[in-house]
């Protein structure tokens, strides 16, 4: 036999790979159907399910697959580039829109040109050659209506100059990192006005972000809720402090000036 390679762009020269694909795709939506939900919990659950669906598929090729495999080349030292690169700017409103979806970054960097590596379930995001930050990637909705992929922590020091902000924000939802701090803010509106609920809110932000406490906080806010009571700022603030004990005492020792007057002495 005479091996042949596929010549790009010859659509009718695809057939058998084509052929396959379309295979996997009519078993997959077979085992949706008979799974009766589409809805997974996360993406992991999802490539788990995928992967088990190909690994049955693939089983009746095993012994071929095995025979093949002392004749196949070692892999190369580098991966193929999986990735495609896209360049964006950084917006005023302290981010930049890929593919239908919004994605916040540090407010420093408002205005800078960022070059972005788009895999398939991240965006590593880097400043020239130099990597910066690594995002989830976002997908925009089964409407066509864009999505955003959002960070309390890139966008919390503009609220707090303007706290009423948050009353408008189009990615409100997506801001509280969890639920407790959305129920709680959504508690705050109904007792009291708005300017002061967005305070405490954005204040609860402020203070998960400066204390590294988002968890602990929301166990704290979901307990309060439960009692029927709203989160108190400053018994919060007490609480999540840093421990007087735990900060080291440090002493400084001056050195005296003849020192120094050793030194010139010893240059000259």
């Amino acid at each position: 036999m005479i091996p042949t390679r596929n010549n790009a762009g010859i659509a009718h020269e695809n057939g058998a790979i084509e052929s396959a694909h379309g295979h996997l795709k009519r078993a997959i939506a077979d085992a949706l159907l008979m799974r009766a939900s589409s809805d997974f919990p996360d993406l992991v659950a999802y490539r788990a399910f995928i992967d088990t669906l190909v690994s049955q598929r693939n089983a009746r090729n095993a012994k071929r697959i095995e025979s093949e495999r002392a004749t196949l080349q070692s892999l190369p030292d580098r991966r193929t580039c999986d990735y495609e690169d896209v360049a964006v700017r950084v917006t005023s409103a302290g981010g930049f829109r890929l593919r239908k979806v919004f994605y916040t970054v540090p407010s420093r960097l408002i205005g800078h040109r960022l070059r972005v590596r788009l895999y398939d379930d991240r965006l590593e995001v880097f400043v020239g050659g130099t990597p910066l930050l690594t995002l989830p990637r976002g997908r925009s909705l089964p409407s066509g209506r864009h999505d955003q992929v959002v960070n309390y922590h890139h966008v919390i020091h503009a609220l707090r100059r303007k706290p009423m902000a948050l009353l408008g924000l189009v990615y409100r939802d997506q801001l509280f990192p969890r639920e407790a701090y959305r129920l709680a803010f959504e508690a705050l509106r109904e007792a009291m006005p708005e300017r002061q609920a967005c305070r405490i809110a954005v204040d609860l932000l402020a203070l998960a972000h400066d204390r590294g406490c988002e968890a602990e906080l929301a166990d704290r806010l979901a307990a309060d809720l439960r009692r029927g009571t709203l989160p108190d700022m400053v018994a919060l603030r007490a609480r999540f402090a840093p421990d007087p004990a735990g900060i080291p005492h440090v002493t400084v020792h001056l050195a005296s000036l003849a020192s120094y007057e050793s030194l010139l002495g010893d240059a000259a």
